[in-house]
């Protein structure tokens, strides 16, 4: 688990929690104990199982947490994936927090699943982008990967990747090249984005490790495609959805980054049911 991860719980259940769960604590005694478990309401790829146990026990250290299935499991509608048991305050507190952590990364890796299988026939990568929920990026990158997926930088400091706007700040793609290049450790590769051919000319003719090309057709990609000739990697990225990734996942391709993964994945139905007691 993230070292961050605790702090995140914390700031959730501060959020949702912070002056108590006013309906739990004025229906149940304290002695009040439950059981209750989390199942999947659609077929998934499980992520966050451990994040979501972890809630519980920072809600009430007496709760006990059995995890069924474990991060990355294809699993059918209607499985179990936890089990949960303790004073009822404590679950029922710790219900809303525990489920959105849940809920959010299995979401991430289910879509991700799908765009990874989607190119499983080729030799394309499908990676994210920073486009990640502020203080999730850790886990939500992680669900990336556990639904099949790739990562790309998980920072500014990671590499060097050359943008429109440090082109324009720059005053020339040449320019910004040779000084991020001089800039920059002598291992650490050059990425640009060129967002038609002659840019992309342009940054193989300043020896770019890496080519981004940005928002083209599928057309205009197998082009750029067979200006670089192998002469630099291409990531293609702006503008692919799930209906057009097999245009894109073309011969030459080698990296395809897919901001939807995290920006646009939908929450994975999971919930939460507590065992009704015997009278």
């Amino acid at each position: 688990m993230h070292p961050r991860t605790d702090h995140l719980i914390d700031l959730a259940l501060e959020e949702d929690a912070g002056l108590g769960d006013l309906t739990s604590r004025a229906i149940f005694p304290k002695n009040h104990a439950c059981r209750a478990f989390i199942e999947a309401g659609q077929d998934l790829v499980l992520c966050g199982i451990d994040v979501a146990a972890r809630v519980f026990s920072r809600v009430d250290p007496k709760a006990r947490v059995r995890v069924l299935v474990r991060d990355g499991a294809r699993i059918r509608r209607g499985r179990r994936v936890l089990e949960v048991s303790g004073p009822t305050e404590g679950v029922l507190t710790a219900e809303r927090t525990a489920l959105n952590f849940l809920q959010r990364l299995s979401g991430i890796a289910t879509l991700s699943s799908r765009y990874a299988e989607a190119v499983a026939s080729t030799r394309v990568k499908i990676v994210d982008t920073r486009k990640t929920t502020p203080g999730f990026r850790a886990l939500e990158k992680y669900a990336v990967r556990c639904g099949g997926s790739h990562n790309h930088r998980s920072s500014l400091g990671e590499h060097v990747l050359i943008k429109d706007n440090h082109i324009a700040a720059a005053g020339s793609l040449s320019r910004a090249v040779s000084r991020a290049r001089a800039g920059s450790p002598h291992l650490c590769k050059i990425e640009v984005e060129a967002k038609s051919l002659a840019e992309v000319r342009q940054a193989l003719k300043s020896g770019a490790d890496a080519i981004l090309l940005d928002n083209m057709t599928p057309k205009q990609v197998a082009r750029a495609v067979s200006v670089i000739s192998g002469r630099a990697q291409v990531e293609v990225s702006g503008g692919v959805r799930f209906e057009t990734l097999s245009d894109y996942a073309i011969a030459g391709v080698d990296v395809i980054s897919v901001g939807a993964l995290t920006h646009s994945a939908p929450a994975a139905d999971l919930s939460l049911t507590v065992v009704a007691r015997r009278h």
